[in-house]
């Protein structure tokens, strides 16, 4: 053979090895993808051929659950609640991209998880088609309800916020609320043009109503984070507590600054000498910023951060036992100039402002740990997989996922935190419920030079000292009095779902 006949050959015989692999790859390597893939019709037919899950709230009432219809699609996705769960639930489309809960549980709702292995095999001997599965969850009917009402005809009629609320002692999430909403039902049709047109319209709405707030966006905490301070503060010197007098003052200066000058929101509430517990109950932020510089400074105060949950790479997403997704970290942002500390950066993050962010479900969990003596839970909103059979496939275990303070600054922070409440001249005076122990923090967080400042509230309620629930609630540009109008939505929270547990 010459050689040009030999190269022919070569290459020939390259491309039929490059045809085989490619061959094997996709029936082999994509053939998951290919099956499962949206878009794929065969997929479809059999997917809507039999009815998708029920997911459950933690009273059995179905907040997504599956109709019959006429059409070739047999069964259409419905969310009877509208827009109440949307964030907690995320939709299910024909043609589009399944979301947080309907995405991560989409094999077990729909029968063709591992878990469901059994019921596949009895199927091949009574040639009867395995149903989905259902999904439990942990959230609240009354604490839902009420975070989604009181949120949406707040007094301030602010427009965009969120609500979280959990069980201390678990972590089980009890309500989750993000405004404005939107109702799934419109991209669950089976109009795939209609559920399209809805989806493009939503995406394009300056207010956002996709984002859920609650977990997936961060936002200048404000004075909530001097429970982060305090704590950091508590932890470093032992013999600090909620009696000790620290200065106080109308301005705070830190060290060698010439022009930089911390100050109070309301003239006179903080005297030159005050106890850390009346800091905390009037929100004193001279206090604070001197503590951050001179008592804590930045290293300290970062690690007390982290040690919360702040700093890290996002700890949820898509975990491996299907309960959250799309949920970021918090973080402080730096605290130096030109490599070295920056004391007016200390001053301004240690009362939550300059580059600190935080989302509400971090809120939440920091009243959580504070409530459960220093013990961090793992929040989960997925409380068990059921069969379609009702037998449990799986459950949720609870997680501790650190300890960031000992239980004796935990409970110098609950009397902090009790005071807040409690006190005649206490910034969270709203919040309290009759026959509960409250604790909190409120939060006003500057949102730059023209918008409105944030209102936010955290806390937590116990019953003979043992933790019931904790909230957060966050009012974006709520401007004044928005800090007050979210710890009376908190408190409505947290009095609703001790009701329904017929905790008095």
């Amino acid at each position: 053979m010459n050689a040009p006949l030999r190269r022919v050959g070569v290459v020939v015989l390259v491309l039929f090895a490059m045809l085989f692999v490619n061959l094997n790859y996709r029936q082999v390597v994509k053939a998951d993808d290919y099956r499962e893939n949206a878009r794929n019709g065969r997929v479809q037919a059999s997917e809507y051929e039999r009815a998708r899950g029920k997911i459950v709230n933690a009273q059995g009432i179905a907040v997504a659950d599956a109709q019959e219809t006429g059409d070739s699609l047999k069964f259409l996705r419905t969310y009877p609640l509208k827009d109440q769960y949307a964030h907690v639930l995320g939709f299910k489309p024909v043609n589009l991209a399944a979301t947080s809960l309907e995405k991560l549980n989409n094999d077990f709702l729909v029968g063709t998880s591992d878990k469901q292995a059994a019921d596949r095999i009895a199927g091949l001997f009574t040639g009867k088609k395995p149903a989905g599965g259902n999904v439990l969850l942990t959230v609240s009917k009354s604490a839902q309800e009420t975070a989604y009402t009181q949120l949406g005809n707040n007094k301030l009629k602010v427009k965009s916020g969120a609500v979280v609320a959990l069980d201390p002692t678990t972590g089980a999430v009890l309500a989750e609320v993000s405004l404005p909403s939107y109702d799934p039902n419109l991209l669950s049709t089976h109009d795939t043009n209609a559920a399209l047109a809805n989806y493009k319209k939503l995406d394009a709405d300056p207010a956002d109503p996709l984002l859920n707030r609650a977990v997936a966006n961060i936002y200048p905490p404000g004075s909530t984070f001097k429970v982060i301070t305090s704590a950091a503060a508590l932890t470093a010197d032992s013999s600090l507590a909620p009696d000790t007098v620290v200065p106080g003052g109308e301005f705070y200066q830190p060290p060698q600054t010439s022009s930089f000058r911390i100050k109070n929101a309301h003239e006179g509430i903080c005297p030159d000498s005050i106890t850390l517990k009346q800091a905390l109950t009037v929100s004193c932020n001279t206090v604070f910023a001197r503590m951050g510089v001179e008592r804590i400074g930045a290293d300290k105060l970062k690690r007390m951060a982290s040690d919360f949950g702040f700093e890290s790479e996002p700890r949820y997403i898509e975990d491996q036992d299907r309960n959250y997704c799309g949920i970021v970290a918090s973080h402080t942002g730096p605290m130096t100039a030109n490599g070295v500390v920056d004391p007016p950066a200390v001053a301004q993050s240690s009362i939550g402002q300059r580059e600190v962010k935080m989302s509400p479900l971090q809120g939440a969990m920091i009243a959580a740990t504070v409530a459960n003596g220093g013990r961090e839970m793992r929040p989960y909103v997925v409380d068990r997989l059921q069969n379609a059979d009702l037998s449990n496939a799986d459950r949720t275990e609870p997680k501790e996922m650190g300890r960031p303070i000992s239980g004796d600054v935990a409970a110098k922070l609950q009397e902090m935190m009790f005071s807040v409440v409690t006190s005649r001249d206490g910034t969270g005076r709203s919040a309290n419920v009759s026959g509960l122990q409250v604790g909190g923090k409120t939060g006003t967080a500057e949102d730059g030079e023209d918008a409105q400042d944030h209102g936010w509230f955290i806390g937590f309620a116990l019953k003979d000292g043992k933790p019931i629930i904790s909230v957060a609630v966050f009012l974006e540009n709520a401007g004044k009095g928005g800090s007050g109008e979210a710890a009376r939505i908190a408190g409505q929270v947290m009095k609703a779902y001790a009701d329904e547990k017929g905790i008095k």
